[in-house]
């Protein structure tokens, strides 16, 4: 399906990934609706769509994935669907499971239901690498065992097998450790960052060794514009990631670095409950069926965020 002069609707569009979505979806020249309800899980979301707000090809709607109702009539005469609201943060989940299965599973099910009663042409659905929780053999693949460790990860690996089960066409891409600009301020990056800008040492959760498939926002925009291009993939799962996976311990020696803070030492703490040793996509069969290619480096990712973190900062 060519993305072009279309009526589209991004749920949690005014969120980290979500932002970056519409801002491809406006310069294609198609009428986006942002679907979002700006809870307090994070402060800031106004400030990513700001650039779209009176632009007659865009629409923002402040409410609920779990209103169903507004959430049919904003949906009304929708060409496609990328639903990425959901209720983030594997540690968050534990403490509150209800919330984040409610918002994750019933919230899905509202959007595939209103989807179906509107005629929705196509719905992406942003899943999580979550789903398959500590890997049994690397890289990961989508024919993985799904063995979540967390209630965000059941959550999301459920709302999949809804999209799955549906009379719908629907994509579901797993997203691997997502970093960029307006990223949340309570992912690792973005507070380790921080923190070295208020010369505090960045807190590590366990040894250190524990590895990330990081992928740069750039990277998984294009691959989730991808997906929803490509014709005959209906009902499939791809993984989208960077294709490699590195250590926290060097990760943040390579912070360090980039921020010259070279004199700060981290601190070392207990492990996080719900974290998995080790994440590491297999992307293959993106990179045959979607024309997906990650092109950016970590370290060129990381200057670009900490360029934006500095602008918006007013940090040296």
């Amino acid at each position: 399906m060519e993305l072009k002069r279309l009526k589209i609707m991004v749920t949690g569009g005014a969120g980290f990934i979500g932002s970056h979505l519409v801002d491809k979806l406006m310069g294609m020249g198609n009428h986006v609706i942002v679907y979002d309800n700006f809870n307090e899980y994070y402060i800031g979301k106004e400030e990513n769509i700001k650039n779209h707000l009176g632009n007659s090809n865009f629409t923002l709607i402040k409410a609920d994935v779990l209103d169903y109702d507004t959430l049919c009539e904003g949906m009304n005469k929708v060409d496609m669907v990328f639903h990425l609201a959901a209720q983030a943060g594997v540690r968050y989940s534990l403490e509150n499971p209800l919330k984040t299965n409610t918002v994750n599973t019933t919230g899905t099910l509202n959007v595939l239901k209103a989807a179906k009663q509107n005629g929705v042409r196509k719905i992406v659905f942003a899943s999580s690498s979550s789903v398959y929780g500590a890997p049994q053999y690397m890289p990961v693949d989508e024919n993985h065992p799904t063995n979540p460790v967390s209630v965000y990860g059941a959550s999301k690996l459920a709302a999949e097998k809804y999209c799955q089960i549906l009379d719908l066409p629907t994509i579901i891409l797993r997203y691997h450790t997502v970093y960029g600009p307006r990223q949340r301020p309570d992912m690792a990056i973005h507070e380790w960052i921080q923190r070295l800008f208020q010369n505090k040492p960045p807190v590590i959760y366990g040894d250190g060794e524990q590895t990330r498939d990081f992928t740069y926002i750039d990277d998984i925009i294009d691959g989730t514009l991808k997906s929803a291009e490509t014709e005959g993939i209906e009902k499939e799962v791809f993984n989208l990631g960077s294709g490699s996976n590195v250590s926290v311990n060097t990760i943040v020696k390579q912070l360090l670095k980039l921020t010259d803070k070279t004199d700060i030492e981290p601190i070392y703490t207990e492990p996080k409950l719900g974290d998995v040793p080790h994440t590491h996509a297999d992307i293959s069969k993106a990179r045959n069926r979607l024309g997906y290619n990650p092109r950016v480096t970590f370290e060129s990712g990381i200057r670009q965020f900490i360029k934006w973190y500095k602008s918006r900062s007013q940090v040296t």
